[in-house]
This record gives C-alpha cells, structure tokens and sequence, in this order.
C-alpha cells in the first residue's frame, strides 16, 4: 500500500532540519503575517528560498500557510506574497478564504491549492465544491468521526489530510475569537494568547468581587483546555479511511518536541505496511518525552468524553525528559555537542537515535572546543564527549527530568 504522508511543523529552519531528519516526508511553514502561527520563529523572504531549496535536495515535499482571515487591508500584501512564491515554488500553498484561493488560483497557476483546515469541512458537499475549485488536497476539520472521513472519500477523488498529533482548540475548527475579544490578538489572524488555556472563574453582576468556579481543584479551574490530540495508536483506521497525509501540530513546539514525536510517528507510519497493524508499547512512552498535556482521541470515534479535557485534573504541560542538546559533527567515536542545556561529566544521558531508545548511558568524560578537559559545560556552548556507536549527525540528546547527578 502507498503510505500515508507524514508532515511535519517547520517553525524556523532548524525545526525543519530535525523534521526531515527524523523522517517526516514534508514539512508546512509560513511567514509572519500571513499564516495562523504569527508568533511562531517563521521565515523571511530571504531564509524561505533556503528552505525550499534544502528540503528539494532531501527530495522531500514544502508546503507555505498563507490561511489568515485577511481584511481589505491585507489583500495587496498577500498578493505580494503569492508573487514570491511563483518563483519560489513550493509544492502547494494552504489557504482557507476562498477570496485568496481564487487569487492564489490567477497568480501561481502552476502551484497546487491546500485548503486548511480553518475552512471548516465538514461534509461531501463541502469537499466537492473545493474540489471543483480546483483544490488539490482538503485538511479536514478536527471535529470528523472516522466514519465522516469514509463518507468524503467516497465522494471526491482529492487528497485528503487531518490531524493526528498535537494541541486542540476548544472552538469549531480552530476559529476562536475569545484571544481577539481579550487580548485584542485574533487567533484567526495567527496571534492567538492560548486564552482557553487560563484559569477562569464566574462572577456574578449584583456580587462584584465574588468569585465562583466553575470546576476547581487545588490548581485551578480549566474549563476550555483539551489535551492533546494523539492517534498513534489508530493510524490503520485513518489510512483505511482514504487520509492521504497525517499532520502533525507544533510550529510553535521546540526541537525536542519535534523530534521525538516525528521519530515515533515515522515507525508508525511504516508499521502500517504490515496488516494486522501492531501498536508498540514504547511509542506512548516516547511521545510523553516531549511537551504534552496528556492525550485524547478527539472526535475521530465521536464526541469527546469527558477525560478529553483537563478539568478533571487539571493537567498542564508535562514531559519527562529535557534536551540536552544537538549532535553537530561526528569524528572517531567523539562527538561535538551544541548544548541547549547545562551538562556535567557523571550526568546520565539519552540520544534520540533509533535502536538507543531508552538507553542510557553516562558522560564519563568531556572535553571544551579548544580540546582541554573540561568538567561541565552551558547552554550554547559546544563540548566534545565519546559517544556509542550508531549515534548520527544532527541526533539530539535528551535525560529524564530530575535526575540525581553525580557530585563528581
């Protein structure tokens, strides 16, 4: 069977350099501005050729967001923007306001047309008119049963993506104005403050300065905050379902995020060539790495249950392991590590690398970049250490949280 499509959030360039490293086939960016990520890193006009050319000779696929609400105001610079990406090239462009499908259609004729999941489709219908735009691929809307996704598939010939992995919205399709009415920052034009994530009490007019909660334990009422979407364990089900690209959420997410969660989701993803599909225990136990507020099945198998969300305990970002840093070079059994943490000889460490999954092993000896014996070394500096073998360039290197350290 062709394998479904494993895309990947390409925040900044080092993002989209961990994605294809740990095997994703395509990644998905925007510029500030235009795509519903406006806080993420993102790219410029000048890096996003750079991308475009990297990820062409890892022979991999590069999709822009350009899915804002835009306002009169925005067209012209859109349109200015469209005109970069008809030399530029990317594999498609994602968009959700049928104005800037139309315009994106006249001005990169020669670009395929993603329509974003911020469109809300939700039905054949629906799918069968952006098909008859001249749509190549449809991100279904979060809120689909499996059975739904069947449906469409039997009614249009389109590609068809979905989410599989990462953050919720609690409104339809991501099209929340709670952030805009707060904060004055509009998810729908990529400046969302995660609003639904705060903890909110009741106050009622005749009482000023009473509080009631909604939901409360000792750490808060959160009422609005779903956990994470995760459909590892049911990717058979969605690639029987006619999904052609399983996306995974995160522009916004670092490295160490984006790294395990692409590595665990490519073993699943080639797991599927096999029938019966078979689960691996570790995969959870690997995801759960990375920043995460526990996991649901969103609405694939129908409305969410109750343990969907958090106000039952109240469950914030978690992880159980930190990054440590990144694997710049490899020479004789040495390798020089970028750190994005602190690192001591005697600390324990992990590398992200298949077959060392869950491996620990203890720095026993390190060295600074002049080459002298050093016994520890900050974030943002670059130390030599010996490491096993199997280790490749441009791993990252994590250990579990809370650790106990050596007093050497």
């Amino acid at each position: 069977m062709k394998l479904p499509e494993l895309l990947a959030p390409a925040g900044n360039f080092e993002k989209l350099k961990t994605a294809l490293h740990y095997g994703a086939d395509a990644v998905y960016m925007g510029l500030s501005g235009f795509s519903l990520r406006a806080k993420a890193d993102n790219f410029t006009e000048e890096t996003l050729q750079k991308a475009v050319q990297f990820v062409r000779d890892k022979n991999k696929k590069l999709y822009i967001t350009a899915n804002i609400f835009p306002h009169n105001r925005d067209v012209p610079a859109i349109k200015d923007h469209l005109t970069l990406l008809k030399d530029i090239k990317p594999d498609a462009i994602i968009v959700s306001d049928p104005g800037i499908f139309e315009l994106a259609a006249e001005t990169i004729p020669g670009i395929s047309i993603h329509v974003s999941t911020q469109a809300n489709i939700t039905n054949f219908r629906s799918a069968q008119f952006w098909e008859k735009m001249g749509a190549k691929r449809l991100v279904l809307s979060r809120e689909l049963s499996i059975d739904e996704i069947k449906e469409i598939r039997d009614n249009v010939s389109l590609e068809l993506e979905c989410f599989v992995h990462g953050s919720m919205c609690i409104s339809y399709a991501g099209r929340c104005y709670m952030s805009s009415f707060i904060n004055n920052r509009s998810g729908n034009r990529g400046e969302c403050t995660n609003t639904c994530r705060w903890d909110f009490t009741l106050m009622e007019n005749s009482r000023p300065g009473t509080y009631y909660p909604v939901y409360e334990n000792d750490r808060g009422t959160y009422v609005m905050s779903s956990r994470d979407l995760c459909m590892i364990e049911h990717l058979d089900k969605l690639a029987d379902a006619g999904v052609s690209s399983f996306k995974i959420e995160g522009r916004m997410k670092g490295i160490n995020y984006v790294a395990g969660v692409i590595k665990t989701y490519r073993e699943a993803v080639d797991s599927l060539k096999e029938r019966p599909f078979k689960v691996k225990e570790q995969w959870m136990q690997e995801i759960a790495m990375s920043s995460n507020r526990g996991f649901t099945t969103g609405m694939f198998f129908g409305k969410q249950p109750d343990e969907g969300y958090n106000h039952d305990d109240n469950k914030s970002y978690t992880m159980t392991h930190e990054l440590v840093g990144v694997v710049q070079s490899l020479n004789n059994g040495n390798a020089v590590i970028a750190l994005r943490n602190n690192l001591r000889v005697g600390d324990n460490i992990e590398f992200l690398t298949p077959g060392l999954e869950n491996k620990s092993f203890t720095v026993n000896e390190m060295q600074d970049i002049k080459g002298n014996h050093a016994e520890s070394g900050r974030n943002e500096e670059s130390v030599s250490i010996p490491v096993i073998k199997g280790v490749r360039e441009n791993d990252l290197i994590r250990r579990p949280l809370k650790q106990e350290r050596s007093n050497t």
